[in-house]
């Protein structure tokens, strides 16, 4: 079913997703917020550049947006998949606790802050550009993959990257000798059991946006996770 979105609310067009198809194109997306929040068992492909908490609290839906997506993608999503086929902006899987999101191009700031996991469900965000400032953030948990692929030379991750990180891993498509990574985490060349779980994300990228594996895994990758469980002591009590 095709929905044109010019002119409507994000009311108006999640009330239209939530009728009985399930499988749904939206056109002429300018900045509509909460699209698709809180939505399972439908698939949503999004024309144009959605606002704000796209796939906010979702729970089981797929979403794809042919374009570019702007801040707080899949805020609080506990399961589903988000694809987006350009790039995304600040705060994406903010509190991400369950499904996947994949990213073609770059992401802003803060992306996977306050990512968590439990029991079964561990979240997977894939970026394939490079990521802004704070990247994981007071991660708790899931996986955070970077590929850097298209940087041209610059980092890969912007300044402060696993800032009260306690949890989770980060996974990043360089030997990252230019990133300064704060005390609390360990930051090392990935294992062959490394290299088995990367295949994995890599290969569901590529399959989704058409790259080619080989060139992808050939360039060296690192594993960032925590070596406390109290960061938070080292960060603000004094010794």
């Amino acid at each position: 079913m095709m929905i044109d979105a010019k002119g409507l609310s994000y009311r108006d067009i999640n009330n239209k997703l939530r009728t009985a198809d399930k499988e749904y194109t939206v056109r002429n997306c300018l900045g509509q917020r909460f699209i698709c929040a809180g939505m399972s068992d439908v698939s949503v492909t999004l024309e144009g550049v959605p606002g704000n908490a796209l796939g906010a609290y979702l729970n089981g839906a797929e979403i794809t947006v042919n374009g570019n997506a702007q801040d707080a993608v899949g805020d609080t999503m506990n399961d589903g998949r988000i694809v987006i086929r350009g790039s995304v902006g600040d705060a994406v899987g903010y509190a991400m606790r369950g499904g996947s999101i994949y990213v073609k191009g770059d992401a802003g700031y803060r992306a996977g802050i306050h990512m968590k996991a439990y029991k079964e469900k561990i979240p997977v965000m894939v970026i394939g550009g490079k990521a802004g400032s704070f990247l994981g953030e007071y991660q708790a948990g899931g996986v955070i993959v970077v590929l850097g692929l298209g940087t041209n030379g610059k980092k890969i991750v912007g300044t402060f990257p696993c800032t009260g990180m306690h949890g989770g891993k980060l996974i990043l498509r360089s030997d990252c000798r230019d990133i300064a990574f704060p005390d609390q985490v360990t930051a090392r060349p990935a294992s062959d059991k490394d290299i088995t779980e990367i295949d994995r994300y890599v290969s569901e990228y590529c399959r989704l946006f058409g790259e080619k594996k080989e060139e992808i895994t050939a360039h060296p990758f690192t594993v960032v996770t925590p070596d406390s469980k109290n960061p938070y002591k080292q960060l603000y009590v004094a010794n």
